[in-house]
């Protein structure tokens, strides 16, 4: 794999964080452009991306530190080495979604409608960093003939990495075009912790990297059945609203 880009001086620029602060820049930007055809502030938009996203790193990494603690006990200095790699998702999504909310009641903006807004987004940027995990060789496969020689593991390994981007590729396409149809707000969200779940939990079916802690399942996959019946609940719970109004 590909841990760093280059070297300059003492200092390297390390892949892993450099497609992390891409996919920021480039899912902002898309974002703010899209905010700007439905009214919203110039400044608004990125500056919720940009706050979700350092509460997301910061969630990520301690959700993952949390679930390797005998890994950082016995080496507490790794905790802020975040170019090594090591994060986790559900951690992200749980402060990002605090910060966010948080963000959105202080600008008094409609919760719903902007997070429908901007959650394509947010899978694109999730797309982008996955192909960070593939170069720093972390969130990777079982072994397989089939799949690539990783470097950092000395083995052959499945792809999950770009799995994963792939597939998140495909999530952003299919909520965009949602977005540009009529839709009632919450909907793209529900659409988004659906799609997302569903791709988690069977993408774990193919990594190495988490132990099954329950019915032959791991933690992300049991996570992700939580998130899946909730997402069904919030499709239902807005159909019914939906059908009040008529």
């Amino acid at each position: 794999m590909m841990p760093y880009i280059c070297k300059i001086g003492p200092l390297y620029i390390y892949s892993y964080g450099l497609t992390l602060v891409g996919a920021l820049v480039i899912a902002g930007f898309l974002a703010e452009r899209r905010a700007k055809k439905e009214g919203y502030g110039p400044e608004v938009i990125f500056n919720f991306c940009f706050s979700v996203f350092i509460a997301g790193i910061i969630g990520s990494r301690i959700f993952y530190v949390v679930d390797h603690l005998d890994l950082y006990r016995s080496n507490p200095l790794e905790i802020i080495m975040l170019q090594h790699g090591g994060m986790a998702w559900f951690g992200g999504l749980i402060l990002g979604s605090i910060t966010g909310l948080i963000y959105l009641k202080r600008k008094n903006l409609p919760i719903l409608k902007t997070l429908d807004l901007i959650i394509p987004f947010i899978a694109l940027g999730q797309s982008i960093g996955r192909i960070g995990c593939f170069l720093n060789g972390c969130c990777f496969g079982k072994p397989s003939a089939l799949g690539v020689y990783f470097a950092r593991l000395h083995e052959i390994l499945i792809p999950t990495q770009i799995y994963s981007s792939i597939i998140l590729l495909a999530i952003f396409v299919v909520l965009r075009v949602m977005q540009d149809k009529h839709h009632r707000p919450g909907l793209i969200v529900a659409a988004y912790l659906f799609l997302y779940s569903l791709k988690r939990f069977f993408i774990e079916f193919l990594r190495a990297d988490n132990p099954q802690v329950l019915w032959g399942l791991t933690l992300f996959q049991l996570l992700s059945a939580g998130m899946f019946i909730f997402s069904i609940a919030m499709f239902f719970i807005l159909k019914l609203k939906e059908a009040r109004k008529i």
